[in-house]
């Protein structure tokens, strides 16, 4: 059984997916058991292909299909549901996130003593994107940060390790992904972030624009906040039997 599973939402990803893989194995390999899981998000461009001659030579690689897209947090959830490890490492598919920062990821929920985390958040540090871009993220995040007081400055950052249990008790809905710091804490948990580093895409295009992530985010943010004034009060802890 795996310690860990690495799930990677990917839609049309044919050019990167290879090399995001063989990087993943190199980085993680030294350091613990693991499985890779990619959720083929509704891909017309023979990503799927790709990832199924591989899975012959390593049989810690699965795939998952979509049949039509349905975006990143539910590639994410079906990723996690299908996984066999305890913790949860996910990165997008389009080679942006470096796989060799998974270690650093992971290791705050490996270390001892380290029940009390559930979130291990990747912080981008020179971003590797359009201005346009950038410039969006930021005031997304500022918004985010005001109204929500999650303790996050980048909540967009596909680098995210975490409790497999911990988030399937979580209230599913689409673009969760960008929330699941406050989501997280909501339900008691600590959150560690990680400063994580960032490139460029390596082929292909983006699949969202920042008008679809605005018009989407002002929806979530406000169902969010909702949220966390009915957060939950505790969480219960088991008590050994008294022998």
């Amino acid at each position: 059984m795996p310690e860990i599973s690495i799930v990677i939402p990917a839609k049309n990803e044919a050019p990167n997916i290879a090399s995001l893989l063989d990087e993943i194995d190199a980085a993680c390999a030294p350091v613990c058991d693991y499985e890779v899981i990619v959720v083929d998000d509704g891909s017309d461009d023979g990503m799927g292909a790709i990832v199924r001659e591989r899975m012959k030579s390593h049989p810690n690689l699965r795939l998952l299909h979509h049949p039509n897209s349905a975006g990143q947090s539910a590639g994410v959830h079906s990723g996690v549901l299908a996984a066999k490890g305890q913790i949860i490492c996910t990165l997008d598919g389009d080679g942006q996130n470096p796989p060799s920062e998974l270690p650093a990821l992971m290791a705050p929920l490996r270390a001892a003593g380290s029940d009390a985390v559930g979130l291990v958040a990747g912080q981008r540090v020179g971003r590797q994107d359009t201005l346009s871009k950038k410039l969006a993220s930021k005031f997304a995040n500022k918004i985010r940060s005001a109204i929500l007081k999650d303790g996050t400055r980048d909540t967009g950052c596909g680098l995210k390790a975490f409790r497999r249990e911990a988030f399937l008790a979580l209230p599913y809905f689409d673009h969760m992904h960008r929330y699941l710091p406050a989501l997280f804490s909501r339900d008691g948990w600590q959150v560690a972030h990680v400063d994580v580093t960032h490139r460029s895409r390596g082929g292909g295009r983006s699949n969202y624009n920042n008008l679809q992530r605005g018009l989407v985010g002002i929806v979530d943010l406000m169902g969010v906040a909702w949220l966390l004034k009915r957060r939950k009060k505790a969480r219960a802890s088991e008590i050994a039997r008294e022998e």
